[in-house]
């Protein structure tokens, strides 16, 4: 069946979706990857294929995957504008679609339940399987599994993601890779188009992200009082439980956190964006409630609260998309492909810290919409995102390493107690006791800009109060402006309302020492890896190289320290 849309009626392309259109019909490949940032317009790109391969007769029909039920609402309509009728309510126990329908919207949790039911459709006509994220297909054994046995006789497959990386070794079904000399194997797009180019090209906004730290006490199951500074060199164990503390509905740093959140919303609202809104992304549906409860609180706003489970959450997203409302509180629902574009403010109020997460949220605030729009994330100060934050333009690609090579002892150690921790610590008995925020930094475009701030203050307020609608270059000279007259109030002894810093620490022993210095070490390398995908293990052995000496585990404190003085000079 041809769509129904004439040509003269498509949805215009950009240079980069024309390029990409180019390639694929040139090349007339089964496999083709197209890797787009969040925001880019993946959907649209795929659409087109669907069309021209529809109406030239080379595929009878259109099977998509998308992770989630609320995205095969959303692509059932995208496709609409394109002629193409998608049926989003397909089940497994159809068998098979309605003959007026070109197709079907699946999610990889279907497929993988029943990849015989879509196996015989795909056998039983031509079809073109379009796979968005489809990095999903790593997620569990029976999804991957389930989409090479439902779609390995497919005509033709469109992968699609924005996000090429995983955080294990999983192959991504229908993906090529090409093995380097070190034996390392790396996935292969067909077409390319990252966040670093889009943000040149204004497909996309830049986002500057607000990172506050302070001080975070509780009380674990043993009764003891813990009181550290969130933010400041801890161990993993440290910081999961500090972080934990600050977004604890019970204390006062996410109230802080949302306050100067929805100050920022204000800002934008009043200036430029009249219809922004915002999202606070929770770690499960208690705190999001919570959360919801705190806003109205203190600023006595109402806020759309959307679980995952809930009946109706993709009723709740379109509703939210197209009104005028503020605020959106969500678990899951709204971390991956949703398409929001009015979205200028996030709280990042979740622990989770993978690259992939992390991408995929922040991808919910950069879909632009005008020139000069920047978006403003809100999240904790602490060096798992702080390392995402600083590195949000950088390409990368999935990576799987040999089984073969060699791993830094050190960090499978530290891996595997960090999983030992985490699946304690969350069923573990702890009471927050105090928290409180302040802005520690200001991270726009890869670099740190301000001093330390109260949260409430007007040197705070100087940073939320800051244009919506400018340019990169006037943001950083705006951020620049900002910092400059901090420091010069400093300098001349002008009352500033900086929070005190807590009394010096006491002298550490040589072994404190050298312990507070390898954690550094490993921050230091972690944060490499993560832009250049090297493994933490070749970089260690990098920096043993050029510095001598043995592995940090027997180097000396000065060992140690040059060390961390070369790799933050690379």
């Amino acid at each position: 069946m041809i769509p129904a849309a004439p040509p003269e009626m498509l949805p215009s392309l950009r240079v980069w979706q024309r390029k990409a259109m180019v390639a694929y019909h040139r090349g007339q490949s089964r496999d083709f990857l197209a890797v787009a940032t969040p925001g880019a317009g993946k959907t649209t790109f795929a659409l087109r294929i669907a069309y021209d391969l529809l109406a030239d007769g080379t595929v009878d029909t259109v099977t998509v995957v998308a992770p989630t039920e609320h995205l095969k609402t959303q692509w059932s309509g995208a496709a609409a504008r394109f002629g193409i009728q998608l049926d989003p309510a397909f089940r497994n126990a159809s068998v098979h679609s309605a003959a007026d329908f070109h197709g079907v919207v699946v999610t990889y949790a279907q497929i993988g339940a029943d990849p015989a039911v879509h196996r015989r459709r795909t056998l039983s006509r031509r079809t073109l399987v379009i796979l968005d994220e489809i990095h999903h297909a790593g997620d569990a054994r029976t999804w991957g599994e389930g989409v090479q046995t439902a779609f390995d006789e497919a005509e033709r497959r469109l992968c699609l993601t924005g996000t090429p990386f995983r955080s294990d070794d999983n192959p991504i079904p229908f993906v090529e890779y090409d093995e380097e000399a070190d034996g390392v194997k790396r996935s292969r797009a067909d077409a390319l188009y990252g966040y670093r180019d889009a943000l040149a090209d204004g497909v996309v906004r830049p986002v500057m992200f607000m990172a506050y730290s302070g001080q975070a006490k509780w009380r674990t199951s043993a009764g003891d009082e813990l009181a550290v500074r969130l933010g400041q060199p801890l161990t993993k164990d440290l910081t999961s439980q500090a972080w934990r503390t600050a977004l604890d509905p019970e204390g006062e740093w996410i109230k802080q956190v949302i306050r100067a959140a929805d100050r920022r919303l204000s800002s934008l609202r009043a200036a430029g964006i009249p219809d922004a809104g915002g999202l606070i992304i929770a770690s499960d549906q208690n705190s999001a409630r919570a959360y919801a409860g705190i806003l109205k609180r203190v600023t006595g706003k109402s806020a759309a609260i959307v679980l995952s489970d809930d009946a109706g959450s993709s009723d709740k997203i379109a509703k939210f998309a197209d009104s005028n409302e503020e605020w959106l509180v969500a678990v899951r629902m709204v971390s991956e492909g949703v398409d929001i574009p009015r979205l200028a403010v996030g709280v990042y109020a979740t622990n989770a810290h993978t690259p992939l997460y992390f991408a995929q949220a922040i991808g919910r605030f950069v879909r632009s919409r005008r020139p000069g729009e920047t978006a403003s994330v809100f999240l904790p100060s602490v060096i798992p995102l702080l390392s995402l934050a600083e590195n949000l333009e950088a390409d990368r690609d999935h990576v799987i390493k040999p089984k073969s090579q060699d791993e830094d002892p050190e960090l499978l150690l530290e891996q595997a107690q960090r999983v030992l921790n985490e699946g304690t610590e969350l069923g573990g008995q702890r009471e927050t006791l105090e928290s409180n925020a302040e802005l520690d930094q200001v991270i726009f475009d890869g670099g740190s800009f301000g001093l330390p701030v109260e949260a409430g203050s007007a040197e705070e307020q100087e940073y939320l109060g800051l244009p919506g609608l400018l340019t990169q270059e006037q943001v950083h000279l705006l951020l620049q402006k900002r910092q400059r007259e901090q420091m010069a109030k400093q300098k001349s002894g002008t009352r500033t309302e900086t929070v005190e810093r807590p009394a010096a620490e006491p002298a550490m022993t040589n072994a404190q020492k050298r312990l507070k210095l390898r954690k550094q070490l490993n921050a230091l390398v972690g944060a490499r890896s993560f832009a250049t995908n090297e493994p933490h293990g070749k970089i260690h052995a990098m920096l043993r190289s050029k510095c001598g000496g043995p592995p940090s585990a027997q180097a000396t404190i000065e060992q140690l320290e040059e060390r961390i003085a070369v790799i933050r000079s690379l």
